[in-house]
């Protein structure tokens, strides 16, 4: 395996799995790790996780492949999640998905050097759908319009974290 964990991220594992009976509750955490250091989940990632686990590599897959929010090829620096789910349905979030796509020269599931654009089942903002998610930051009541606008303050502040617009 050509994957190595780094210093850190071995604390972190090391001091997840003392916190339960069994490793598998550290999985989604490990996943996190891995993608943050490595970029994307490739297969020795994966089996990084999984001996550093002592899990079966296919319940770590499992896990990896169910959820959007972990990509398995490498993605651009930031990802939008704009999500479709009924609440944001309802209130235009097609129309936003469409103007994502316009305006960044991508269709949903594809990526460029800057920006992974993903078409996301619920990213829990029901109340002020549409939504999209970057990083830990929501834009809310998102509107076509506003699409440009949302783009262009991501280029500026790459991976903003904890705000809400």
């Amino acid at each position: 395996m050509s994957l190595e964990f780094s210093a850190d991220s071995q604390r972190k594992i090391a001091d997840l799995c003392e916190r339960y009976p069994s490793k598998k509750p550290v999985v989604l955490a490990a996943l996190h790790l891995a993608q943050k250091e490595f970029g994307h989940l490739s297969d020795d990632a994966l089996r990084l996780v999984a001996s550093t686990l002592e899990l079966p590599y296919p319940h770590v897959y499992g896990v990896a492949t169910f959820y959007t929010m972990f990509r398995r090829e490498p993605g651009g620096r930031q990802t939008l999640r704009v999500c479709t789910n009924v609440s944001c349905m309802l209130r235009g979030a097609y129309p936003v998905l469409e103007s994502f796509e316009r305006e960044l020269g991508l269709e949903r599931g594809e990526s460029n050097a800057e920006f992974s654009l993903v078409e996301e089942e619920c990213i829990a903002a029901c109340a002020n759908a549409p939504a999209v998610l970057c990083g830990t930051r929501y834009f809310l009541d998102v509107t076509p319009e506003g699409v440009r606008e949302i783009v262009q303050y991501l280029k500026k502040h790459p991976h903003p974290e904890g705000e809400v617009a």
